[in-house]
């Protein structure tokens, strides 16, 4: 799934290329996952955010587009080619064919994806989004704020960070590298200051880390341009299960969380020791 480095990506690409342009026309798949596409033009760009893993596409008239990639989405810019009964490639779930001879897609092999067509900020009829917790880059989120979070709960570390309330944007991946870097047990239910102070510096180098390669590519994942992220050649924990950890040199091992695949070290993350020192 596109996490917050991917959707970033994406966002940051699109933003001074869309920005400004008008929306001529739209179309989408039968899906009600997908037909709100329909419900964009006439409207002009007035800007793309980011709120988590969602983006957030300002239109004129107090609009606001928001868009969810789900497990294997990508919006991408190409030329206006297709003509008008949409595009050729039967992933695109939804289009926007641009002023300037562009179209705007939504591609998605799997179509978890979503769209929505909401007035700006008003984000009441999606639950999901209403409820993010902070943005990890965002002042406010700090250390402290981390600990009283994971505090809240007795689930494991790592499912509350893919849970979305702690702190936003984190997916499989970049929860398995943080905890990785700071040496947290992924299974812990319990992270003490000093760890939460550990997490919360890990959980913002790996996901800027990711935002400078552009993102992590595995199969699904492509940015705006269609390229794929380069961040897979920095990942230290993630998808490595079986290779020696490069802290340690014990062997990184893989295990399901909660339902989630988790790679992780058990001689420098608690495993071989007491998981309670873990969270200390």
């Amino acid at each position: 799934m596109p996490e917050l480095p991917e959707v970033e990506t994406i966002r940051r690409q699109l933003q001074p290329l869309v920005a400004g342009r008008r929306v001529l026309t739209a179309g989408s798949h039968e899906s009600a996952r997908f037909t709100p596409a329909g419900l964009v033009p006439p409207a002009t760009i007035a800007g793309i955010g980011r709120r988590g893993k969602y983006l957030l596409v300002g239109l004129d008239g107090g609009r606001e587009l928001v868009v969810h990639l789900g497990m294997t989405g990508s919006l991408r810019l190409r030329p206006a080619d297709d003509g008008a009964d949409g595009p050729s490639d039967p992933y695109v779930r939804a289009w926007w064919h641009l002023e300037g001879g562009l179209t705007l897609e939504l591609r998605d092999v799997r179509r978890f994806g979503r769209i929505a067509v909401v007035p700006a900020g008003q984000h009441d009829a999606l639950p999901t989004l209403r409820a993010l917790g902070p943005e990890p880059f965002d002042p406010a989120f700090t250390a402290t704020s981390l600990h009283a979070g994971l505090g809240r709960s007795r689930a494991r570390v790592k499912t509350q960070l893919l849970g979305q309330r702690v702190v936003a944007g984190v997916g499989n991946i970049y929860a398995d590298e943080a905890l990785w870097h700071a040496g947290i047990d992924p299974g812990a239910r319990r992270v003490g200051r000093a760890a939460a102070g550990r997490l919360h510096a890990a959980l913002r180098d790996v996901l800027a880390a990711g935002i400078a390669n552009g993102g992590t590519t595995f199969r699904d994942y492509r940015d705006a341009t269609g390229g794929a992220g380069r961040n897979q050649s920095a990942l230290r924990c993630y998808g490595r299960a079986g290779l020696p950890c490069s802290r340690c040199g014990g062997r990184l091992e893989r295990r399901v969380l909660d339902g989630r695949g988790t790679t992780w070290c058990p001689a420098c993350q608690g495993g071989r020791r007491r998981a309670s020192r873990a969270g200390t």
